[in-house]
């Protein structure tokens, strides 16, 4: 079964911007449930279809499938539940592994988080100095989650 391990942390200044290398990025989830989500994403020129199982620690079943770019679009336009989620997911190097940040606009602007994949949950990682609080068992941060709650309108009843 393939699977997913990663770890996400809230982000606390600017200097991983440095050496950061950015791809345009739009997703929407078309299930969300205790047990899976299912979500199409547009990244860059590709689209793919992504099925994720329910969290166990770090880890997760994850199965990803690479499909046309306009059913994507299709997808996003007719089936979303929530928002769609936009986004810049931006690939920086540290300590010889690759982080992805990911910046939010749109609804969820002024969020940004970084994730870390690697492949065992006891595998010790550094932290970068631009990585704070650890959001990984959060699931107000899943994308998922964000789609129905905007990060925008926490704190206005909603977050």
């Amino acid at each position: 079964m393939p699977k997913e391990t990663e770890r996400k942390f809230l982000i606390v200044n600017d200097s991983w911007r440095t050496h950061a290398n950015p791809v345009a990025c739009r997703q929407a989830f078309l299930l969300v449930s205790r047990e899976c989500c299912v979500r199409v994403r547009v990244m860059g020129k590709e689209a793919c279809l992504t099925v994720k199982g329910s969290r166990h620690g770090c880890t997760r079943a994850e199965y990803e499938y690479v499909i046309p770019r306009e059913d994507a679009e299709e997808m996003m336009q007719t089936m979303a539940r929530g928002h769609v989620i936009e986004k810049t997911r931006w690939y920086v190097e540290w300590e010889n592994m690759t982080w992805e940040v990911d910046e939010f606009h749109g609804l969820n602007d002024g969020l940004v988080v970084a994730e870390i994949e690697f492949e065992d949950e006891d595998m010790e990682i550094s932290l970068p100095p631009w990585a704070g609080r650890e959001v990984t068992s959060d699931h107000h941060y899943d994308n998922g989650y964000l789609a129905e709650h905007p990060y925008g309108e926490w704190g206005k009843g909603d977050g």
